[in-house]
């Protein structure tokens, strides 16, 4: 993309946050910009599970989907211009907007939504087809062949107005990101690990380490774009090795594990794996 090209995409970016649409740049590859050196692995202390853009005051796009705004002073800043003069297209948050969008990756799934969907408005994509519907709801992917939905706490690139009428979510949208990927989710074996002998009594529970753990955790997988086997693997590693020893992690604790990696497209038996694999490495 030309310098040209990309110094276009501010005024497009500007002008959709006029309307709304809060937004964000990306960079090569399409993904959100890394976070900055005060902000890696969330050491601003951020808000993982926050419903809305803006998890801390970093002056840069950090954050991933969060950096998304619609203030023009922000996406005006030196460090917003520059993300922008670097950047190779744009993506909206669209549970910011009260937006849904159901991204379609192929003709088969397209196929689908036009016999099961109501009409709305539709934009192309590289692959297939953006449907964006009227409402908000949880983000998930592969909620069948080709198929993801992306609106609260997620980002899709912004790739025109597109044409149609938009039209309220629809409750058959709502009831994909219900379905359980299996009709059991499988749970690795002692999830309530004895502490080491004379351990003594253990801080994580009378303080709130390991709410902040498990919650940054889910984040670090939320946010990933690429590799997610590998990320999903280390991130259980990291949080078995914080706090695997001493007994706190609970089934609960798992399970939102679990839940955050089958929303970026892990399988059960993938979770279940990389989880057994984490213990085995740690020699749990």
């Amino acid at each position: 993309m030309t310098h040209e090209l990309r110094s276009a995409l501010l005024p497009v970016a500007l002008e959709r946050a006029t309307l709304g649409l809060p937004v964000l740049p990306l960079r090569r590859g399409k993904v959100p910009f890394g976070n900055c050196p005060s902000c890696a692995d969330n050491a601003c202390g951020g808000r993982p599970n926050m419903k809305v853009p803006g998890p801390c005051r970093c002056p840069h796009p950090c954050h991933g989907w969060a950096a998304a705004t619609t203030d023009p002073a922000v996406h005006s800043s030196p460090a917003w211009t520059a993300a922008w003069h670097r950047a190779v297209a744009i993506a909206c948050h669209p549970g910011g907007a009260d937006l849904t969008v159901v991204d379609l990756d192929d003709a088969e799934a397209i196929a689908w939504a036009r016999t099961t969907l109501p009409a709305t408005r539709r934009v192309s994509t590289t692959r297939g087809e953006h449907w964006i519907y009227r409402g908000a709801m949880a983000s998930r992917n592969a909620v069948r062949p080709g198929v993801d939905i992306k609106s609260t706490m997620a980002y899709a690139r912004w790739l025109g107005p597109g044409t149609g009428t938009l039209t309220d979510l629809p409750q058959t949208v709502r009831a994909l990101a219900l379905k359980k990927p299996s009709t059991a989710r499988p749970v690795p074996p002692a999830l309530a690990m004895p502490a080491r002998a004379g351990s003594g009594v253990c801080c994580h529970r009378t303080s709130t380490y390991l709410e902040r753990g498990i919650a940054m955790a889910e984040q670090r997988i939320t946010d990933a774009r690429s590799a997610i086997h590998t990320t999903v693997y280390r991130t259980f590693l990291a949080v078995l090795s914080t706090h695997g020893w001493c007994g706190c992690l609970t089934e609960a604790h798992v399970s939102r594990l679990f839940t955050a990696a089958q929303a970026r497209g892990e399988s059960p038996r993938h979770c279940t794996e990389a989880w057994v694999n984490a213990r085995k490495t740690l020699g749990l």
